[in-house]
């Protein structure tokens, strides 16, 4: 995927608020502090566009960023950060699956889990939920540069332990915001989702 162009273009919390132009979206989901901000950053070949925050659960919206005029990443927020209260942790969970259920133009979802640890219960619950969605995933191992080559395996065995990856709809990507491992990849499949 050539990216031309990549612009912040708004924040939501509801329905009425999302863009109007009904162009293809993909979502990127994962808890937070998993590196979805340094994805977004790596994909698109710039340094802040998608705000980094050493606070983990900054994000509170959905954030669309529109790409090449032709379609958006959303960016939404974070799961599993203790520090939320009980209620706000609902509120994002109802402003998600409302996003995610209602939103014709979603063409898939790419969910983060990083591969220093194992798969948590919400890392497991979104990707069970993507699936009852039928949603295209890519799902990607982050921050893998800071596992041990020869720790690779085990980390891809304890994703397969925990995640039932034996669907059609799923792949599975290491990557690395540091190193740009596998950042063409994952614009190839945003592409192939696309057409």
């Amino acid at each position: 995927m050539i990216i031309r162009s990549s612009d912040y273009a708004i924040s939501a919390v509801r329905e009425d608020q999302y863009p109007k132009d009904n162009l293809p979206e993909i979502a990127l989901a994962g808890r937070s502090n998993v590196g979805k901000s340094s994805l977004i950053n790596s994909l698109l070949n710039r340094k802040n566009l998608a705000r980094t925050s050493a606070q983990p659960g900054k994000t509170q919206t959905l954030n669309f960023y529109i790409i090449n005029d032709e379609f958006y990443l959303v960016d939404v927020p974070g799961y599993g950060y203790a520090r939320v209260s009980q209620k706000q942790r609902q509120a994002f969970g109802e402003m998600i699956q409302d996003y995610l259920e209602t939103r014709a133009n979603l063409k898939g979802i790419i969910i983060l889990v990083d591969s220093r640890r194992e798969p948590t219960k919400d890392d497991v619950a979104m990707y069970n939920y993507a699936q009852y969605l039928n949603l295209p995933i890519l799902l990607v191992c982050t921050k893998i540069d800071k596992v041990k080559r020869s720790q690779v395996n085990k980390v891809m065995a304890g994703l397969k332990k925990k995640i039932n990856l034996n669907y059609d709809n799923v792949t599975v990507l290491t990557f690395s915001s540091v190193t740009k491992l596998h950042v063409k990849e994952l614009g190839d499949w945003i592409e192939k989702q696309l057409k």
